[in-house]
């Protein structure tokens, strides 16, 4: 399984712990202040993507010699560092895309980067925003499977498309069966697991599953 793995300049005090989440195989790439995170706990910078204005200039040349293939972008573009840099993730084919740093902070930036997730739609790879609190993942129509994890306690589904058709929960606190839930619903919000598995299933639509923990 390959993975790699995105480091965004949100606060700090938001990014999960990275090491967690580190092995041999995993390919880290920063993203603007995201490479100096890396640096930060002493993981290995394989990429960096940005116009590294969030970063003074003597620390961009301390990531100059820490990668000397430094994608530096312009300040001006159609694009956020973050799109272009998971767009280049995707190109890769990894079977799993971790985006860390991409929650806190500037409000515009959070919802610009949860829906970069809708871009798992047209890729086989698997993509997710982790953050100290929270993990989000987006999933089209279908049946799923998830297990109970201790750390994440809490599970909501948020719909992302105008309608969520024939939302189905089995082995949670609060179940569903054939719900139709509508755009801006909170009817999904802090719901629990009580089987160690349980299964969502809908029939259209497009919602988000955001693991979180107190």
């Amino acid at each position: 399984m390959t993975t790699i793995a995105l480091v965004a300049g949100g606060p700090r005090e938001n990014l999960a712990n990275l090491t967690k989440y580190h092995s041999e195989d995993v390919i880290w790439v920063g993203i603007d202040r995201g490479s100096r995170y890396l640096l930060d706990f002493n993981l290995p910078l394989h990429y960096a993507f940005g116009d590294f204005d969030s970063i003074s200039a003597k620390e961009l040349e301390n990531l100059k010699t820490k990668i000397p293939d430094l994608n530096t972008l312009p300040s001006e573009k159609d694009k956020t560092d973050t799109e272009i840099a998971l767009d280049w993730c995707i190109s890769q084919k990894p079977d799993q895309i971790f985006i860390f740093g991409a929650t806190g902070g500037r409000l515009d930036h959070l919802l610009g980067n949860i829906h970069l997730l809708i871009k798992s739609t047209s890729t086989q790879s698997k993509i997710d925003i982790i953050d100290q609190q929270n993990q989000i993942t987006l999933y089209t129509a279908g049946t799923y499977t998830v297990k109970r994890q201790i750390e994440w306690n809490y599970i909501s589904f948020v719909a992302i498309s105008a309608d969520i058709y024939g939302l189905t929960l089995n082995g949670f606190k609060y179940p569903l069966k054939n719900c139709h839930i509508r755009l801006g619903s909170t009817l999904c919000i802090s719901n629990e697991l009580i089987s160690d598995v349980g299964t969502f299933s809908f029939r259209d639509g497009i919602l988000l599953m955001i693991r979180s923990r107190d």
